[in-house]
């Protein structure tokens, strides 16, 4: 079922998501239902303060996107089609040594609006799946990036967070205008 995404200035996106604790059929149909939703929104992950939910869950899917990073999950390289899309519960991120990059980045939850953002470029997630299987994951370049963008949304921050003065100025306006939509639409309800 696809659901409703959460836009900009929506308090549950700056709220810390409460661990997962519980890992059953309810959890398994929300990740179904968030991979509908983000395959919906042509998006590659979804946290879930975006569906309004303040958990530490989030989906991610890159088997479409190029191929531009690697991976290695709990010490193998299955094909990216055997892994995708992924739930991830609870995840805790280490960044490793290397480079910081900088991509444009876009968001959900902020529709048509993107900009410049700077992250380390290889991590390592440990996180349990949906059915509360502990995991290791080791990845660079755009899964690294969807991963930690994901969770920062667990921990409520957003990538306009992350972004530098002058790049979140250059769209300042735009997240003005969503943030007006945000409130009006609260109030029609």
């Amino acid at each position: 079922m696809v659901l409703p995404i959460v836009h900009y200035n929506d308090p549950v996106l700056r709220t810390k998501g409460a661990p997962v604790t519980t890992f059953d059929a309810e959890l398994a149909t929300l990740a179904r239902d968030m991979v509908e939703t983000m395959h919906g929104a042509n998006g590659i992950g979804l946290a879930a303060q975006q569906i309004g939910k303040a958990i530490q869950f989030c989906v991610v899917d890159l088997a479409r996107a190029d191929r531009d990073f690697d991976w290695e999950l709990d010490g193998a390289k299955p094909p990216l089609e055997l892994i995708m899309p992924m739930s991830l519960a609870n995840p805790k991120i280490e960044i490793l040594e290397g480079d910081d990059t900088i991509y444009e980045e876009g968001c959900l939850s902020f529709p048509g609006i993107n900009g410049d953002v700077v992250r380390p470029d290889e991590i390592r997630v440990t996180y349990q799946d949906a059915g509360g299987v502990p995991h290791t994951l080791i990845c660079n370049g755009l899964f690294s990036r969807c991963i930690q963008h994901e969770a920062d949304h667990l921990n409520g921050t957003l990538f306009i967070d992350r972004m530098t003065k002058k790049v979140r100025q250059s769209i300042d306006r735009e997240i003005k205008d969503l943030a007006k939509q945000t409130r009006e639409s609260a109030e029609q309800a």
